[in-house]
């Protein structure tokens, strides 16, 4: 059932990361798309990233990357440093784009989830190790150290070195 929904979730993402990206002006950036871009596409290609967090996530993209990642609404609101009654807010506001700071954060977190969902193959597991606390991350919880984005990088090696047996 949850592989079902992340496979709808997934092609709404597609649908919706194509459509962003062909109102977004790829071509102050010499960017020229031949073909529809996957979700996974637009997490492996840093310049349409960089695009993407100039032009600032519209609403309709971060629900759909909340719906897929691990984070409650509560996360989100301290990741991106502001509170859930303005997530709550700007999901009623029809056209609201995230500024390039919130942006990049929500980039950042699918990331991790990217990388999360690479190493465990579900989303329980993946939430499960995020909210363990974790020897190798200081005792901490993975999840304590993505508010910023050296903390993030430390929660991406660490996935790394479990995803190639790397133990700590």
């Amino acid at each position: 059932m949850a592989t079902t929904i992340n496979s709808t979730i997934e092609g709404r993402l597609d649908r919706e990361i194509s459509s962003f990206l062909k109102q977004s002006r790829l071509e102050d950036y010499h960017i020229e798309l031949n073909k529809a871009v996957t979700y996974e596409d637009f997490l492996s290609n840093k310049m349409l990233i960089i695009v993407a967090i100039r032009t600032g996530i519209p609403y309709s993209l971060f629900g759909l990357i909340q719906a897929y990642t691990p984070f409650t609404e509560n996360d989100w609101a301290n990741f991106l440093d502001i509170s859930t009654k303005s997530l709550q807010r700007y999901k009623t506001t029809a056209e609201h784009h995230f500024k390039p700071i919130h942006s990049e954060k929500i980039i950042e977190m699918a990331e991790v989830t990217k990388v999360g969902l690479d190493v465990f193959g579900s989303m329980e597991k993946l939430r499960l190790w995020l909210t363990t606390p974790n020897y190798a991350l200081g005792s901490l919880k993975p999840i304590e150290l993505l508010k910023d984005s050296y903390g993030k990088e430390l929660v991406i090696s660490e996935l790394t070195r479990i995803n190639y047996g790397i133990l700590v």
